[in-house]
């Protein structure tokens, strides 16, 4: 009976979404109040019915019901019960369901918290969010449904994917997830301002603090995934490049530009072409994201829901969605008024450098992804014999790791410049004398310290540590400026500390933010040139040093976890004699689906990691193969994430956010 219930009140949830759409939208354009009312409890109630049914999901997870066909292919009588809860989402119907879920959150959140609204602007947007619920449950309940039955009934279950075994893949889903849902909220207001043909202050400032949730939780989202890989692979790496994280990593650069945009839109009423087009794009990303998860057209570490069938469905989808977008964009953009004028050097002018760079960055990133697929494309269409003379055999391409990170190298310096001068240039015109005296310190002492590093070091580390002190120093000046009063500028011996913390939020959001870059920029130089590993055979006695620490194996143990048994490895690691941790990796063999996995061990430190992986045994002999690995500064990369993160949400929590406005304020500017 649970599963019914679970199908019912998923169509109920379908049948709700579909009047979401139609009649307060309908009611928007020929002013019904009546139907423009129904929108805010559709949207409540959407939400209610998928809770009801992503519980029955969890239901029958919990208590092993292998009736139901996606419980007995991802699931097992003796999988943790942490486990089965993520299960429920670990495959492709159940995170389909999952996603339709926090897209009806957002819907509800967006309901309540959007009192400021006209009633035309809100029953609009949320309208247009039931438009794409509306296809994600159609998607769900014809080709992906999760309740599906299966007889006859099996003893047991396949378990879950032992990839998906862990902490941070239980939490990392739903958090990018969040992120990428999120973002269509900030899409369904652009195009519900293009409906109304009114980009002013007033929706920049509505959107603003939404697509900075949105982005917090892709942030966080990315960093538990990089910092997954990290220690659950057994490569010791955090970044791939991999196709799936690249499908995460492309919404986030330009919800990164359009958080930047939205700012000068709501202060300058400027770049609004650039706002509007960075909301459309961050939204369609996210589901080509979804598509190149699901599809399979792309190999992935990463994705464990790939089904090309369903990813057409997808596709289609996306291209109703990018296209009707841009097609409603090139109706409306001759009437958005280009906005307040600005000089050369400026912030407007920075900040646009900086939507440019993003962007660039990201159409690189989805031309290396894409890749693959235009070369086979290409060499499909050989079967002309015109273009087979033309171009001939076209053959395979792969686009990797060295591609990205050339490309990455080239733009993040120019990048990390503009973090530098942005806060301290002013709006509209800037004066390039008082820049240079404010930050003439910052400049020459990162350029003093870059060149004496280069003098021992590569030019590649000299730069990165130039460029995160240049960001670091300028934002502690940028700082260290607030505490004085204008009025009293020339008279003041020492900032006021009190002027410095009576800074807003988002002053404070923003350069927490900006010190988190810094901190990245400080990890990946520093592990990726420092980084040391070693492969080895190894009997028991053996030792090995690696950068002043010894590596003793001691031999390896039986372990019978919960749903697997490990050949569990012992390492007695000591420097200057002095003892500094025991390591325990495991390599695991999954009972039910007799799936080998490596579980490295590892002691984190601020500087420093220390990271062993046990390969395979060698002989008869007790030897392993074993990889032990140096990973110096590699915890700043997620430092950095975090205190981005962070800053995003310290900035939403700003004072003019939680404000109200009146409704006429939001309707009162005209685009």
């Amino acid at each position: 009976m649970i599963p019914e219930l679970g199908q019912f009140t998923l169509a109920i949830a379908l049948a709700l979404a579909c009047i979401q759409t139609i009649f307060p939208l309908w009611g928007s354009f020929n002013n019904t109040p009546n139907w423009m009312l129904m929108a805010k409890p559709l949207a409540w109630g959407q939400f209610l019915f998928l809770t009801l049914s992503f519980a029955c999901l969890l239901y029958a997870f919990w208590y092993d019901d292998f009736s139901v066909r996606y419980v007995a292919t991802n699931s097992n009588s003796k999988l943790p019960n942490i486990y089965k809860i993520s299960a429920s989402w670990g495959a492709h119907e159940g995170s389909m369901l999952l996603w339709a879920l926090l897209l009806s959150t957002w819907g509800a959140a967006v309901a309540i918290f959007s009192k400021q609204l006209t009633q035309i602007t809100i029953a609009r947007i949320l309208a247009i969010l039931g438009l794409v619920t509306t296809g994600f449950l159609f998607f769900i309940i014809l080709t992906s449904n999760p309740f599906a039955r299966l007889f006859p009934v099996p003893i047991e279950g396949r378990d879950l994917n032992p990839l998906l075994q862990d902490f941070g893949l239980a939490i990392h889903p739903p958090t990018l997830y969040m992120g990428y849902v999120g973002l269509s909220v900030s899409w369904s207001a652009a195009i519900a301002a293009l409906l109304d043909g009114k980009l002013d202050a007033a929706w920049a400032h509505w959107s603003r603090p939404w697509t900075l949730i949105a982005w917090v939780f892709l942030t966080i989202g990315i960093t538990l995934g990089s910092w997954w890989a990290y220690y659950e692979l057994g490569w010791g790496g955090w970044w791939f490049w991999d196709p799936v994280e690249n499908a995460s990593l492309m919404p986030w650069l330009v919800s990164t530009a359009l958080i930047h945009s939205l700012a000068v839109t709501e202060k300058r009423g400027a770049f609004k072409n650039w706002t509007v087009l960075l909301a459309l794009a961050a939204f369609s990303l996210s589901l080509l994201g979804t598509f190149l998860v699901r599809s399979g057209v792309l190999t992935s570490v990463h994705a464990f829901a790939s089904d090309p069938a369903r990813g057409l469905f997808i596709l289609i989808f996306l291209c109703l969605i990018i296209g009707g977008s841009l097609v409603l964009y090139a109706l409306r953009s001759p009437g958005i008024s280009i906005g307040g004028r600005f000089e050369l050097l400026s912030r407007e002018t920075l900040l646009l450098a900086n939507n440019l760079i993003l962007t660039l960055f990201t159409i690189i990133v989805l031309f290396g992804t894409l890749a693959p697929l235009i070369y086979d494309a290409m060499n499909a269409m050989r079967s002309f014999a015109i273009l087979s003379l033309i171009y001939g055999d076209l053959g395979k391409i792969s686009v990797g790791f060295p591609w990205f990170n050339t490309m990455f190298v080239y733009i993040l310096p120019t990048l990390a410049l503009l973090i530098g001068f942005g806060p301290a240039v002013s709006w509209k015109n800037g004066n390039l004398s008082k820049i240079l005296q404010r930050l003439g310190i910052a400049l020459a002492t990162s350029i003093i310290i870059g060149m004496g590093i280069w003098c021992s070091e590569p030019i590649f580390v000299a730069v990165g540590l130039a460029l995160a002190l240049w960001i670091f120093g300028t934002h502690v000046i940028i700082l260290w400026l607030r505490g004085y009063h204008p009025r009293y500028y020339n008279r003041q011996l020492l900032p006021n500390f009190m002027c410095m913390m009576s800074q807003s939020r988002s002053f404070f959001g923003m350069w927490l933010a900006h010190i988190g870059v810094a901190c990245f920029i400080v990890g990946i130089t520093i592990v990726s040139h420092y980084s040391t590993e070693q492969d080895l055979l190894m009997k028991p006695g053996d030792r090995y040093t690696l950068m002043e620490y010894q590596f003793e194996f001691q031999g390896v143990t039986n372990h019978l976890g919960p749903n697997y048994q490990a050949r569990k490895g012992k390492f007695q690691v000591t420097k200057s004699k002095q003892h500094i941790v025991t390591l325990e990796p495991e390599k695991r063999t999954y009972q039910a689906r007799s799936m080998p996995m490596t579980e490295a061990a590892i002691h984190p430190g601020l500087t420093r990691d220390l990271y062993v992986s046990l390969g395979e045994p060698i002989g008869t002999g007790g030897a392993w193969s074993v990889r032990i690995h140096y990973k110096p500064y590699v915890r700043w990369i997620w430092l950095g994430g975090l205190l981005m993160a962070l800053g995003g949400l310290w900035s939403v929590s700003d004072r003019r956010y939680r404000l109200r406005t009146t409704a006429s304020s939001i309707s009162s500017h005209s685009g």
